[in-house]
């Protein structure tokens, strides 16, 4: 699978996620299977304690695993609808400094867009993304379960 370049997808952000471009969310790499994201704790993003924002890192959580979705269809060349259809969090610790998410999970985009497009019918995955610390400590674990269906 062909993935698009970090600076066109970081661009995409700007324009079309300013929400997440403004907090500071940058994709720092990607291929078929896994994507880095970072996002940097800043006055402009922070919550009253101190740390970041559990939005602000549910965006860039999201940010890995949707990317990997919509790349995988537009590399499939059809028409399929995805969304999130659940989603949970786990905090672990105060989120400081640079955080970066990571998600390992794209591998199991392609054989469920290929049931959908052979069955006609929606499938779901989970994908997780995990952010770390500048230590290498996880502060919060974010799990999505994404819908990809044919659009009629």
């Amino acid at each position: 699978m062909k993935t698009p370049s970090v600076f066109k997808i970081n661009l995409f952000t700007f324009f079309k996620l300013p929400s997440a471009w403004w907090c500071g969310v940058r994709l720092k790499s990607i291929d078929e299977k896994s994507t880095v994201v970072t996002v940097k704790h800043r006055w402009f993003n922070q919550n009253p304690f101190n740390s970041m924002f559990w939005a602000v890192q549910g965006m860039a959580a999201e940010f890995t695993t949707g990317i990997l979705v919509s790349t995988a269809i537009r590399v499939s060349g059809r028409k399929i609808s995805m969304l999130v259809q659940n989603n949970n969090a786990n905090f672990s610790k105060k989120a400081t400094g640079r955080i970066t998410f990571s998600c390992e999970d794209g591998h199991l985009i392609s054989e469920a867009l290929r049931k959908t497009i052979d069955t006609g019918q929606g499938e779901t995955i989970w994908m997780k993304s995990v952010g770390v610390n500048e230590d290498g400590v996880v502060v919060s674990t974010f799990n999505f379960e994404w819908t990809v269906k044919l659009k009629s």
